[in-house]
């Protein structure tokens, strides 16, 4: 890659490696359905006006029903699960079981009929990644609510989802558009939520940062910034980052917040890690002509 390439794939390493650590600050003063439509908010404020500018927004409104799907499934529903489940587990927990992603998504592009998914090194990889997610909800289940790990699997699956009904059915709609009529109708719909949930008094400074954080930087700046990745290194490198934003989420959690490295995250995270990196290998010639793994996928798996 270039400089340019580099500098974009470090930055997005480490924007979509800390929403853990601020979502685990930012509900020590706010509730997880207001902390949704906060960062949702901000999004859209930011990249709304742009899709408009672009003439992208009214085309985009004609596939509303998935778009509403995308929107459930890759905002709406998993960052309510991963705030409600980071009020009981860690931050570093959290981004690991995220890592799963890769995992869960080539299970589902092979049950929609992906033979890519069968070549051995995926399956060697998905066997590998799901005994790490073994190990991680095993070896943890003392310390952590098997309930709030079993939400945070459930974010990645609906990370691996999204992009798939994206891909297949989004296809003519910008991505820009995609995104930014999803944020804006996540935040709509959680107002009356936000509103019965809202805090009494007004949150701390380091509350009010990490949502802003959480809003400018690793949701409105990550999107745009990972556009840029994509169009600069293509997205089979640009997911790469899902491997290292994990890493990210448990050296931060463990710096910042003075979490413990379990006895789970140290067997299982070089397990999913590996699993993962080994399920999205390039398919052979051949095996890539029936290849139907959603290249939008690729583009915003492990994304947030």
């Amino acid at each position: 890659m270039s400089r340019r390439g580099w500098l974009l794939f470090a930055l997005m390493s480490v924007i979509w490696g800390i929403p853990y650590l601020f979502i685990k600050i930012a509900l020590e003063g706010v509730s997880a359905p207001f902390l949704v439509l906060s960062r949702t908010a901000i999004g859209a404020a930011i990249l709304l006006p742009i899709a408009l500018r672009r003439g992208m927004v009214r085309p985009a409104l004609r596939a509303w029903r998935p778009l509403l799907a995308f929107a459930v499934l890759e905002i709406g529903g998993p960052w309510l699960l991963l705030n409600d489940a980071e009020q009981h587990i860690s931050s570093s927990l959290a981004g690991l079981l995220i890592a799963a992603v890769p995992l869960v998504g080539t299970l589902v592009t092979w049950r929609l009929g992906d033979h890519s998914a069968l070549d051995p090194r995926r399956l060697l990889g998905l066997l590998i990644g799901m005994c790490g997610v073994a190990a991680v909800v095993g070896l943890d289940v003392g310390s952590a609510s098997p309930l709030r790990m079993g939400e945070v699997l459930l974010v990645a699956v609906g990370y691996a989802v999204a992009p798939i009904i994206a891909d297949r059915r989004l296809k003519e709609v910008p991505t820009l558009a995609v995104i930014s009529l999803s944020l804006t109708g996540v935040a709509l719909a959680y107002v009356p939520a936000a509103i019965v949930t809202s805090p009494h008094a007004w949150p701390h400074a380091n509350v009010i940062g990490a949502i802003l954080t959480l809003g400018l930087v690793c949701t409105a700046a990550a999107f745009l910034l990972f556009f840029r990745l994509i169009a600069e290194a293509g997205p089979v490198r640009s997911m790469v980052i899902t491997f290292i934003n994990p890493a990210v989420a448990v050296l931060l959690g463990m710096a910042v917040l003075d979490e413990r490295f379990t006895a789970g995250v140290a067997v299982g995270f070089p397990l999913v890690l590996l699993g993962s990196w080994l399920s999205t290998l390039k398919s052979t010639p051949r095996e890539r002509a029936d290849d139907r793994v959603p290249a939008l996928e690729e583009e915003v798996a492990g994304s947030r």
